[in-house]
C-alpha cells in the first residue's frame, strides 16, 4: 500500500491511513505501507535548501530531502501502534533499497527485504520511507520524481506481492484529467503498457518509471482515492480486444519546453552529436523531429524536454550548435504536448486521422507530430492546448472502443 503526500498530510488522514492498514491486515494479509512526505513538506525542503543556496549540492540535498519521507513514515507507525496494533517504521536503506550513485534522480539496483520478511512474520505492518535508497558510498540518495510510487512498485516485486495499492487523492486513471475536462470517466482497467505511455505523456497518477518495473515483473497495480470509497483502476497486462484499434485516455503536459537548434550541417553523425551533449549533460529528452535538408545543406533538429532542465539543455546544445557550425538555438516554452493513448494505432488509420481533422477544425496549429503503436502525440501552442483536449476528448468518444478500420459517428 504507498500513500501519497496529500494522502498523510495532516493528522486526520494519517489516520484513515493507518486504519486502512489495520484493515487491510485483519483480512489476513502482510501488509508494507509506503508512505511520501507529508503534505508539501518536500517542496518545502527544496525551497529551503536554495534559500541557503541556489544551487545545492545534490548530496546534500538527498540527505535534507530523504527527511520528509522519515517524518511520514514516524507519525504513521505511531497511528498504527496507538491503535494497539504492531508497526514498525524503515527508512529505505534500512529497508534494504539499494541504488546507484546518481544523486537526486538514482535508479533501484536491487532490494534485500530480509528485514522487512522477518517484522512481517512477527505480525507487524511495516511502513517504509519512499523516494530514497542507499548508494554504494553508503549515503542516501533520493529517486527522482514520483519514486514512493517506484518505491511501492519495485517492493510489491521484491516480496511476491498479490498486488500493489497506490493511495492518491483521485479515484483512479480517468480518460483525460477530470479537472480539465469535466466529462472524462472513471476507467476500471488499463494495460500496463498504454498506462506507461499515458504516463510518458504527462499523466500525474503514476511515474513511468514505476509502471516499467511493474511491466517487468507482472506486478498488478490498483490506483484508489485515499479519501472516498470506490474500485479504482487496475494496471494489469491482458485482456483488451483483438486487433481492434483501442483508446484509453488522453493526457495534457505544460512542463516541457521546445529546443531547436536551427541551420545543423547535413551530414552524416550531426543528430548523434547534437544528442550526445544532452545526454552528457543527463537531460532527459522526448519527440525528436528533424527536418528535411533546405537550401545550403541544412537542416533544423527539435525536440521536446522537462522545463526543469530548459537551461542547461540550452547551454548542452548551444555547445554543440558551436561545434557543428549551426545557426543558433531556440527556445520555446509556449507549448504544451497532447498525447492519444491506447493500442494499434499503427495498422489504424482512421485514429490518426481523426485526430488531425478535429484539432484542423478547431483551428489548431500541429507544431511537432509523434505516433507509434500506442500513442499519438502532438504539440500545440500553449494557449490552445485545453482546447485541443476538451475537443480530442468529445471527437473520440472516450472510453468506447470503435471497431477496426472505422470510426463511430
Amino acid at each position: 500500500m504507498k500513500f501519497g503526500g496529500t494522502s498523510v498530510a495532516g493528522p486526520a488522514r494519517i489516520h484513515r491511513a493507518a486504519e486502512r492498514a489495520i484493515a487491510a491486515a485483519r483480512r489476513g494479509r502482510s501488509v508494507v505501507v509506503v508512505a511520501s512526505a507529508p503534505g508539501r513538506m518536500t517542496d518545502d525542503l527544496i525551497a529551503l535548501a536554495r534559500s541557503v543556496h541556489p544551487e545545492p549540492d545534490e548530496r546534500e540535498l538527498d540527505l535534507l530531502m530523504s527527511t520528509g519521507e522519515m517524518v511520514g513514515i514516524s507519525l504513521l507507525a505511531i497511528a498504527i501502534r496507538a491503535r494497539g496494533h504492531p508497526a514498525v517504521s524503515f527508512t529505505g536503506p534500512q529497508a534494504g533499497i539499494e541504488a546507484d550513485e546518481s544523486h537526486t534522480r538514482a535508479h533501484i539496483v536491487r532490494i534485500r527485504p530480509a528485514r522487512i520478511e522477518r517484522a512481517l512474520r512477527q505480525g507487524a505492518i511495516v511502513i517504509v520511507a519512499g523516494f530514497q535508497g542507499s548508494n554504494p558510498k553508503a549515503d542516501i540518495a533520493t529517486l527522482g520524481r514520483g519514486g514512493s510510487d517506484l518505491t511501492a512498485v519495485a517492493l510489491a516485486a521484491s516480496l511476491g506481492a498479490t498486488h500493489c495499492e497506490i493511495f492518491t487523492d483521485v479515484r483512479g486513471v480517468f480518460t483525460a484529467d477530470p479537472s480539465l475536462v469535466p466529462d472524462a470517466r472513471l476507467l476500471g482497467r488499463i494495460s500496463c503498457s498504454e498506462m506507461l505511455e499515458l504516463a510518458s505523456a504527462g499523466a500525474q497518477v503514476m511515474h513511468a518509471r514505476s509502471i516499467e518495473v511493474a511491466q517487468r515483473f507482472g506486478v498488478r497495480i490498483r490506483v484508489r482515492s485515499s479519501f472516498e470509497p470506490g474500485p479504482g483502476t487496475w494496471i494489469e497486462e491482458g485482456g483488451g480486444t483483438m486487433e481492434e484499434a483501442s483508446i484509453s485516455s488522453l493526457a495534457l503536459d505544460t512542463g516541457e519546453v521546445r529546443l531547436t537548434v536551427v541551420g545543423v550541417p547535413d551530414k552524416p553523425g550531426t543528430a548523434a552529436r547534437v544528442l550526445a551533449s544532452l545526454s552528457a549533460a543527463g537531460i532527459p529528452v522526448d519527440m525528436i523531429v528533424q527536418s528535411w535538408a533546405v537550401a545550403g545543406g541544412v537542416n533544423h533538429i527539435s525536440l521536446m524536454t522537462p522545463r526543469a532542465h530548459a537551461r542547461r539543455a540550452r547551454e548542452a546544445l548551444a555547445g554543440a550548435a558551436k561545434r557543428l557550425g549551426a545557426e543558433r538555438v531556440e527556445v520555446d516554452e509556449r507549448v504544451a504536448k497532447v498525447s492519444v493513448v491506447g493500442t494499434g494505432f499503427r495498422h489504424h488509420s482512421w485514429v490518426p486521422t481523426r485526430v488531425f481533422e478535429t484539432l484542423a477544425r478547431e483551428r489548431i496549429n500541429i507544431e511537432m507530430i509523434v505516433t507509434s503503436d500506442n500513442r499519438i502525440a502532438v504539440v500545440v501552442a500553449l494557449a490552445g492546448a485545453r482546447k485541443a483536449l476538451r475537443a480530442l476528448h468529445a471527437a473520440l468518444r472516450l472510453p468506447r472502443r470503435p471497431k477496426a478500420g472505422r470510426p463511430q459517428r
